[in-house]
């Protein structure tokens, strides 16, 4: 009875020896004590940012380096929805001429905007659209626009740059390196002048030198006398 308790015994301990022995490697194997947010989620997260979200050029310095070209491009995918020339139709969404700088969900007469939109208050400044080309619904929940929104910084300031080519729209902000530009220095004198003494001081020194006797004048009246 004894043996068969011990053989029972050594063997439940050998199976816990097991499994730390596997928990250990599986740990490592899997990285289990270093976990990692991966760099793609299987799916977004209500609520939760994507890594690197908030960094990069600032809004004014992509709409700088933006043209009406590439806006035109990526404006493309909004074509089955808007137009955009001047005095075109309202479509399944307004015409979007001149826009910018208009009151938000109120630019386009007879067009019928949602409450939540129309109601939002404001205008559409360049923030505010890239805000709204963001992510629709985020920006006004109860919006009939179904697009869901462009994720990169540089297509949303492309087509913010082709919306102001078509119509124009308030002053472009100027980008943060542009205002932080080192004040000019102070003006530096002349080469020319900076030996030489101020005027004052050069009458002076040559009133002072006339009034003092040359030394062949001291040597004439050594002779006189």
């Amino acid at each position: 009875m004894t043996d068969r308790l011990n053989t029972i015994f050594g063997w439940v301990l050998f199976a816990g020896i097991v499994a730390l022995g596997l928990s250990v490697v599986s740990g490592l194997y899997f990285r289990a004590d270093h976990p990692e947010r991966p760099e793609q989620l299987g799916y977004v997260i209500e609520g939760v940012e994507e890594e690197g979200a908030g960094e990069g050029p600032d809004l004014a310095t992509l709409l700088a380096a933006a043209t009406p070209e590439a806006g035109e491009a990526v404006f493309a995918k909004c074509t089955a929805c808007h137009t955009i020339a001047q005095g075109g139709p309202n479509q399944i969404g307004p015409n979007l001429w001149a826009v910018l700088g208009k009151p938000i969900g109120k630019h386009a007469a007879g067009f019928a905007y949602s409450s939540d939109l129309s109601g939002k208050g404001g205008e559409w400044t360049y923030e505010a659209m890239n805000d709204w080309l963001a992510s629709p619904r985020a920006f006004a929940s109860g919006t009939k626009m179904s697009f869901a929104g462009l994720s990169k910084p540089e297509d949303r300031a492309a087509v913010i740059r082709y919306l102001y080519d078509n119509g124009g729209g308030p002053p472009l902000p100027t980008p943060e390196a542009a205002v932080e530009e080192a004040p000019a220095e102070d003006a530096q004198p002349d080469d020319a002048d900076a030996g030489a003494p101020p005027a004052d001081s050069a009458a002076a020194a040559g009133a002072v030198a006339s009034e003092e006797p040359s030394d062949d004048t001291t040597s004439v009246n050594g002779k006189g006398n």
